[in-house]
């Protein structure tokens, strides 16, 4: 692509049959939590668990600064030229290919970088929110990367990160940074009433502090499991009453009752004549469904125009 150029609708929202990348997809998601967990291990709490996330950045996705006994450094996974870069500010930048290989192999490689580095951080290495999960060093069952669909895959995440940017400012109360999880591999962003929320008996410490306030949440998943697709989602919790037979856009969009929120396949959106307005639209329709129907005070909590 010349320099300057605007990107296609195929490089800003590219294909991504799940079928076709399926085991890179799975490699990858463990990829991202060895280096999440590493910046969870470093990082202060915060409310609503927000020291976990990665971001997007101009080449993949980064942890942002960590902080860490000799200065602050960063990871960076880079999508295009297909490495993981270890940033600090007193050493050259370390560089961690990304091939065919195991998750093993590759945890092994990083925390031999951080400990090179004079980085010391213990995480815990069990994966989380997987079926079946395999401790990273151990794990030599997932150990495929096709870079042409790690790509894509960063495309898509970098497109729907800057329409949830834009989606942002209309609303004045206390939001999320647009941010990735590694643990569900989804990228969400989520809006607040400012009101705390019911009790949810019996949950862990990470869901009561992740749904302590009222909220809404919109995002994108690239599918896994039963899910056989890409997927944007949408929901409010507590769910107010009257929510999930509320009419949202674009038309294909629609509730599940069996994961208790609204779903609209990514490949209507890319397809869609205006593939950022789709988008919009579910973003703004799913959150006014559930602030209007939870009574949040809107006019002093969104802009009026």
């Amino acid at each position: 692509m010349a320099a300057g150029q605007a990107l296609t609708r195929e490089q800003a929202w590219p294909a991504l049959p799940l079928a076709e990348w399926n085991e890179t997809r799975d490699t990858l998601h463990m990829w991202t939590q060895i280096v999440g967990k590493v910046r969870l291990g470093l990082s202060p709490h915060v409310n609503h668990w927000w020291e976990v996330p990665l971001y997007v950045n101009a080449r993949g996705l980064t942890t942002s600064a960590i902080p860490s006994a000799r200065g602050n450094f960063e990871m960076n996974f880079d999508f295009i030229d297909h490495k993981l870069d270890i940033v600090t500010g007193w050493s050259r930048p370390m560089n961690i290919q990304m091939y065919t290989r195991s998750v093993a192999g590759f945890y092994r490689e990083v925390m031999q970088a951080l400990d090179s580095l004079g980085i010391q951080v213990k995480i815990w290495t069990m994966p989380q929110e997987v079926p079946k999960p395999i401790r990273f060093e151990r794990d030599v069952t997932h150990a495929r990367y096709d870079p042409n669909y790690a790509n894509r895959f960063w495309r898509i995440v970098a497109s729907v990160d800057r329409v949830l940017k834009e989606f942002r400012p209309r609303f004045i109360g206390k939001v999320s940074p647009v941010h990735f999880f590694w643990g569900s591999f989804d990228l969400a962003f989520t809006c607040f009433s400012g009101r705390r929320a019911p009790e949810r008996p019996g949950a862990d410490r990470v869901t009561r502090d992740a749904y302590s306030h009222e909220l809404t949440s919109v995002g994108w998943w690239p599918g896994g499991g039963d899910v056989k697709e890409a997927m944007f989602y949408a929901y409010a919790s507590p769910e107010p009453a009257g929510f999930r037979e509320t009419r949202v856009k674009p038309d294909k969009a629609y509730y599940d009752t069996k994961i208790g929120e609204f779903l609209l396949s990514y490949e209507e959106v890319r397809t869609a004549p205006d593939p950022k307005a789709a988008l919009m639209d579910f973003a703004w329709t799913t959150h006014e469904a559930g602030a209007t129907l939870g009574n949040w005070d809107r006019a002093a909590l969104e802009h009026s125009e």
